[in-house]
């Protein structure tokens, strides 16, 4: 079954890392304010069904244009370690589109906000190194713990505060970087070798 709790951590961190929900808190205060209310159960269980649909069909979709898992798995590590350097360093690369705010809980909360491009790249990512079972439960501990920030916004928001949050985005920034690195070096030695080979 290859069950295996080492890879369930690492799994959920990288996966906490790149949702970043509790760094996303002041977003979702601020959409709680425009929508006037976010549905936690149906943003969770679409991002849920947007995250599972990618990670059973993402590898097809990859063969579909002609492109193999490492090779995306390389370009997913770059991606990584892109939002890594953002949380670190408090800068934004990636540019974040908010024109319609005025849907439901599911757009932009589900998507793009928790299963983004990002979450989205670094699945397949975590599929070429990590057995299924494994990246399966650390998508459900995500989802649980999405789950439970957008029930508790305010709650989390008045406990950790704005230094609480932005230290917790430092911390996990540094972890990110420091796992696209290594997954990165890994599919980089797989597709020379592949190279090699042919």
């Amino acid at each position: 079954m290859d069950f295996d709790l080492k890879q369930i951590a690492t799994v959920s961190l990288v996966l906490f890392a790149v949702i970043d929900v509790l760094g996303s808190i002041p977003v979702l205060v601020d959409l709680k304010r425009k929508l006037g209310s976010i549905h936690a159960v149906n943003a969770t269980l679409f991002s849920g069904v947007l995250m599972f649909s990618f990670l059973f069909i993402g590898n097809s979709l990859l063969k579909l244009i002609g492109l193999d898992v490492a090779s995306f798995s390389v370009a997913g590590a770059i991606i990584i370690f892109i939002v890594g350097m953002e949380m670190t360093l408090n800068r934004t690369i990636f540019k974040h589109y908010e024109d319609d705010l005025k849907g439901s809980s599911i757009v932009p909360i589900a998507f793009p906000l928790i299963a983004g491009s990002g979450t989205l790249t670094t699945l397949l990512s975590l599929r070429a190194d990590y057995h299924l079972i494994n990246i399966i439960i650390g998508i459900l501990i995500n989802l649980l713990l999405v789950f439970l920030v957008l029930k508790f916004i305010p709650l989390i928001e008045k406990r950790l505060g704005n230094s609480g949050i932005n230290i917790l985005r430092r911390v996990f920034g540094v972890i990110l970087i420091a796992i696209a690195i290594k997954m990165f070096t890994t599919n980089l030695a797989i597709l020379f070798h592949n190279a090699v080979e042919f």
